[in-house]
């Protein structure tokens, strides 16, 4: 009875661990579903706001080959990217692994491993149907006119749903037409609306869980649609069903022709079945005689549609074990009733209350009781043996799940922290305890919990000091923190710890006598924190105590967890890098001027690293990046100019003096041709009156003519292209000085902040005599108080604000002595570095990248302490932070996009730069690098026109101190980099 009832009881542990394990499977396909889902989701997000959205033909479209790619590497198993036009057109990027079966179809080279399908239309309706094959660096390879590529995507299921929905639509899992893999497809119309973006998901990797989760010979798993259609199987190659002259479709679970699969679809089928198959518990099947013990779990979508996960293991598969131990143990019990029967007779009635215990105790383990310990004691040694395996298996599955709920819990990192001492205090029997942590600037030992083990006096972290890590004579606490192994000591009134922690000494009922103190250290060795335990009865070496201390030791965490976390962390620097890249396309796609220089800035400055890495010369032949550093510049780099997106189109665009939203010149010509109407006039009026017409006539052409040429020489100026003297400046004023007639109010139709300006004076009788060119109040722009950088400011700024936000004034304008910008300007241009700073400081930069806001915020300032905006000399600076300077100024000299210059040739660029080196605008040290390495014509090779890499001799341009200064044209064109 008692090896039956054994028999019995772990036939029910072994059927309730197949159903957790069950749940495990169910739970893993769930997390895989959603983790296929995700990237792909947030790939068609962020595809919908790409400029491919707005492109209209196929050469501009495949400019976002770089992008298609990088987002296709990034979500392995997206099979491809596109996206329909509202006029019919279509454009997808498709991988082409090597096993491919569309190879064979399409013929595709060998080398290649993209497909890029193209259908054009044009006005009259014509298609143009192009297919073009890449390899793994997007080279072409063949391009491929296809007259029978049709394909109108407006006739999509995806295309229809997505156009009229502002959210992402889901289509059901099918059969892809194409490669005949088992996917979805994702979609969402572009944020222009002028085209709908998709992508198509494979779900192969589903099948490929299942197929690992098998973890019995005959076990059936099969994941499965409302409509009874395989999505996922462990041999996916049973998925595909066809019926001869028929296309190929989903196998039905009845298909697979698996007796299990083929019942459970004819119980779904039948509606009073349904619900019991349905049911979230375990159930059995008899089929032909055989017991199949199964589940059927629904799992939600993103969609919210529900798939099914169906598992069925043959039962006598599964407790075949428990059939082989009850066959063991009939034979052993027969065996021993024969050889010592009367024994078993005097030992029968305690052995079988042991046993009867330890059943009682699988009961509990079945159930999740594991408060009580197992406390069976026997005269048989394998009873002993038994219940000590027990309850060593019972502890170890508690601390399991302890630490499991704990880390499953570390997004509310407070509740970790309590959890954590409190499994601690209950496992040690410790009355109190108090975890303390390292904090994120390393200058302190913080309090980060504290508690009583019965929580009848509650005590809190808020009642204990922070300890100095910088204290030259440190607390105890961190020299137990620095030690490699716990300590166990005495706690009496001389210990130093003993005031300390006097908030816990002083709420306990009795006094505590022992001190544990184990530190906390991460998988760097690097000491992270320090735990302290307070016992009131003496330490049982032998006992708890050491398996207390071993167990805080491996507190750090499980393998699996670590695993999990390091996979969202790729995730999240992942989703970071796309954001740094769509906040720098904004940034250079928000000026026609700028183009491509914060895609450019990187990679000069990544070459200029990476030659400082391989010098073995003084001063860099101890310079190394590691990884963390290296994601640390890259970061820095692609962020160098974030402020810009603060900065106005207008002043970043400004051509001449006078522009601001549109060219006051066309203003000022209006005055001119009313000054020449208004002489017309009187010259008329005077011949009306009697007056000589051939002088009159002639005095009138030489006003037009000294009108003209004042004008023309205020044109000129309004350019900006040339150095503003005293004399010229003289001679706009004097132009100034000319009146013109204003007969309508000047303060009608504007809006409400104009004329809030306007009447900080009274309005003048109508007419008004207007001098041709003013500084007027309404031209100035306060500066609010979120426009100040106060002197002590929290990022150390040392810059010369002007009192205006901005001052308009056209004589103000009109005289800037160099280039086209007011003083004002000048400031707001200046000032993107500054709003780069501020906007990089406010992000939570993990350790590794603290130095991100530093390096890209450091590309203004000059050796000398004369840069912008702190003013800080080269000690100050950073390796990379001198770098990005060299690479912003280069760049910047050899641009072509630039409304004010032409791009230079390498050795005007150098040539500039050398004098900047010699002035101590740049570090000599690293422009030596740049040009003994040859970087410079690297970045030339890739990035100039032909016409400006020209012979360069490096000995030229490395003499040091040379005293000549920057003519002014090429001093205004660095300026306005």
């Amino acid at each position: 009875a008692v090896i039956w009832n054994n028999y019995v009881e772990t036939t029910r542990l072994m059927l309730h661990t197949a159903d957790e394990r069950f749940e495990r499977i169910a739970d893993r396909t769930g997390q895989q579903l959603h983790n296929l889902f995700v990237p792909v989701a947030m790939t068609v997000d962020l595809l919908a706001w790409q400029q491919l959205a707005t492109a209209t033909a196929l050469e501009e479209r495949l400019n976002s080959l770089s992008y298609l790619r990088e987002a296709l590497a990034t979500a392995k198993h997206l099979s491809a990217l596109f996206i329909g036009y509202n006029d019919g057109d279509f454009f997808l990027l498709r991988t082409l692994p090597v096993n491919s079966p569309l190879r064979p179809v399409f013929d595709v080279p060998e080398p290649a491993r993209y497909l890029a399908q193209s259908v054009e239309r044009d006005d009259a309706g014509a298609v143009t149907g192009t297919f073009l094959f890449y390899d793994a660096h997007l080279n072409l390879l063949r391009r491929d006119d296809r007259p029978d590529y049709v394909f109108d995507p407006r006739d999509r299921p995806w295309y229809r749903l997505a156009r009229d929905r502002p959210d992402r639509i889901y289509t059901e899992p099918y059969l892809f037409f194409t490669t005949r893999e088992v996917g979805a497809t994702l979609a969402r119309r572009a944020a222009t609306g002028a085209a709908v973006v998709g992508a198509d998901l494979t779900l192969q990797e589903i099948s490929t869980v299942l197929a690992v989760s098998r973890f019995l010979p005959d076990a059936q798993l099969a994941l499965f649609d409302d409509r009874y259609q395989v999505i996922a199987y462990p041999e996916p190659d049973r998925l595909l069903y066809q019926v001869k002259g028929q296309a190929p479709r989903l196998a039905l679970l009845s298909e697979l022709h698996e007796p299990a699969l083929t019942t459970l679809e004819r119980d779904l089928r039948d509606p009073e079945q349904r619900s019991t198959r349905l049911y979230p518990e375990g159930f059995t099947l008899d089929i032909a005689g055989r017991a199949w013990r199964g589940q059927v779990k629904t799992l939600i979508t993103q969609d919210g549609k529900p798939l099914y996960l169906a598992l069925f293991v043959p039962q006598s598969e599964l407790l075949a074990d428990a059939v082989r131990i009850r066959n063991q143990s009939v034979l052993i019990a027969a065996t021993l009733v024969l050889l010592a029967l009367p024994i078993t007779w005097l030992l029968a009635g305690r052995i079988a209350g042991h046993l009867k215990s330890l059943v009682n105790e699988t009961a509990q383990i079945r159930h999740f009781q594991f408060q009580e310990p197992i406390a069976v004691r026997s005269i048989i040694t394998e009873v002993n043996q038994l219940a000590r395996a027990m309850a060593l298996m019972k502890s170890t599955i508690r601390r399991f799940l302890d630490i499991s709920a704990a880390l499953a819990a570390e997004q509310n990192f407070d509740h970790l922290l309590d959890r954590v001492l409190a499994e601690t205090l209950a496992l040690a029997q410790a009355d109190a305890g108090l975890l303390l942590l390292v904090s994120d600037d390393e200058r302190e030992l913080q309090p980060a919990a504290a508690r009583l083990r019965n929580e009848a006096n509650p005590v809190t972290a808020t009642q204990f000091a922070m300890l100095p890590l910088t204290d030259p004579a440190p607390h105890p606490l961190i020299q137990a923190m620095q030690a490699t192994a716990p300590q166990v000591r005495p706690l009496t009134v001389s210990e130093p710890l003993a005031d300390y922690l006097a908030p816990l000494t002083g709420a306990l009922t009795e006094r505590a006598s022992q001190l544990i103190i184990v530190p906390l250290r991460n998988r760097q060795e690097e000491p992270v924190g320090v735990l302290a335990l307070l016992k009131s009865q003496a330490v049982d070496a032998k006992g708890v105590s050491a398996e207390l201390l071993a167990f805080i030791a491996a507190l750090s965490g499980t393998s699996a967890v670590s695993i999990e976390n390091q996979r969202l962390l790729h995730a999240q620097k992942n989703l970071f890098e796309a954001f740094i890249r769509l906040l720098a396309d904004a940034i250079d796609a928000k000026s026609p001027y700028t183009g491509g220089h914060c895609a450019r800035v990187p990679e000069l400055t990544k070459l200029l690293a990476r030659a400082a890495c391989a010098s073995q010369d003084e001063p860099f032949h101890d310079f190394s990046l590691n990884a963390a550093e290296w994601e640390e510049l890259h970061i820095a780099c692609w962020l160098h100019d974030c402020g810009k997106i603060t900065t106005p189109e207008y002043v970043v665009d400004k051509a001449t003096k006078l522009e601001t939203i549109h060219d006051r010149i066309h203003e000022v010509r209006m005055r001119f041709e009313v000054l020449k109407r208004d002489a017309e006039i009187v010259c008329w009026r005077q011949i009306a009156a009697g007056g000589d017409a051939i002088s009159l006539q002639a005095d009138l052409q030489a006003q037009w003519r000294a009108l003209d040429e004042e004008f023309a020489f205020i044109a000129r100026c309004n350019q900006g292209g040339e150095f503003m003297s005293a004399e010229q400046i003289a001679q706009v004023r004097q132009v100034a000085e000319r009146t013109w007639l204003r007969t309508l109010d000047d303060r009608l139709g504007l809006s409400h902040e104009e004329l809030a300006r306007k009447e900080c004076l009274p309005a003048q009788p109508l007419p008004v005599v207007e001098p041709l060119l003013a500084d007027k109040p309404e031209h100035r722009f306060a500066r609010g108080p979120q426009d100040r950088i106060e002197p002590d400011n929290l990022w150390g700024f040392q810059l010369d604000v002007p009192e205006w936000l901005y001052d308009r004034g056209e004589l103000h304008s009109l005289c800037v002595s160099r280039g086209t910008l007011t003083g004002e300007e000048r400031y707001k241009i200046n000032e993107h570095i500054v709003q780069t700073i501020i906007m990089l400081s406010r992000l939570p930069f993990p350790k590794p990248l603290r130095r991100v806001p530093e390096i890209a915020g450091g590309h203004h300032e000059k050796m000398d302490g004369t840069g912008y905006p702190k003013r800080l000399h080269r000690e100050q600076m950073s390796i990379p932070a001198r770098m990005m300077a060299i690479a912003d100024i280069f760049e910047a000299l050899t641009a072509i996009d630039r409304p004010y210059k032409s791009g230079k040739t390498l050795s005007e660029a150098l040539q500039i730069m050398a004098r900047m080196r010699d002035e101590q605008h740049i570090d000599a040290a690293l422009f030596e690098l740049f040009l003994r390495s040859g970087v410079y014509r690297q970045y030339a090779e890739g990035f100039l026109q032909p016409g400006q890499i020209d012979e360069v001799r490096v000995e030229d341009y490395l003499a040091a101190n040379r005293k000549t200064a920057l003519p002014v044209e090429q001093k205004r064109n660095v300026a306005q980099q």
